[in-house]
């Protein structure tokens, strides 16, 4: 990694250990806990659970569903450029292309409040601590009936002192039906009782010190 790169590696490490708190309110939370977004929309890394995709194609677009939070991305196949770098987005501004029987899909225009696979728990740090600068590039190519072979590299020179890839197959076989609903919100307790759990330890730091006070 580069110096900037492993700068933001470190604060990222910090923000892991400090896990546990404050809670105190929801924005110290972090997008995941929220219901807001997940990580798996760009690059497509699956998760432990909640990892399938579905993909549609119509009249000029590709649109990718992800089943976790329900994130998705719109991609446009006719070449239009992309903004200009003034304009940043959670997800990126991706176009796509087909080369044969493999999709290419380029995406820039991060921003850096992304969270990213690994360091999801610092809601700020982009994939794996990238920069806003970061190129994705993707490829993907049916293989057979049931396997989409998902082939990916990430170019940010402000992160890494070259570009890296990885691949990873995504199988047919591992969603069965439609996805459901991923009803984040409605059954997100955890969130609420945090934020009780803090009110209640701010009145009794206050009776505390409330007694403290008339001694």
């Amino acid at each position: 990694m580069t110096a900037e790169g492993q700068k933001r590696a470190a604060e990222t490490a910090v923000a892991r250990k400090r896990m546990g708190g404050p809670l105190d309110a929801a924005e110290n939370l972090n997008l995941g806990e929220r219901c807001i977004m997940m990580a798996n929309t760009g690059p497509m890394l699956p998760m432990g659970y909640m990892s399938g995709y579905q993909i549609v194609q119509g009249p000029g677009y590709v649109m990718i569903l992800s089943e976790r939070m329900h994130d998705f991305r719109v991609i446009p196949l006719d070449a239009r450029p992309h903004p200009p770098s003034t304009v940043r987005q959670w997800k990126g501004d991706s176009r796509g292309r087909w080369d044969g029987n493999t999709l290419i899909v380029d995406t820039t225009n991060f921003n850096s409040k992304r969270p990213g696979v690994g360091d999801n728990f610092a809601a700020g740090q982009a994939f794996r601590g990238a920069s806003e600068d970061m190129h994705l590039t993707e490829w993907f190519t049916r293989v057979d009936a049931d396997t989409i072979q998902y082939r990916f590299t990430i170019d940010d020179p402000r992160t890494w002192v070259k570009p890296w890839t990885a691949e990873v197959p995504i199988l047919k076989d591992e969603i069965q039906g439609p996805l459901f609903e991923h009803a984040c919100h409605e059954g997100n307790y955890s969130v609420g009782n945090m934020l009780k759990g803090a009110r209640e330890a701010e009145k009794k730091a206050a009776a505390a010190a409330s007694k403290t006070g008339s001694k």
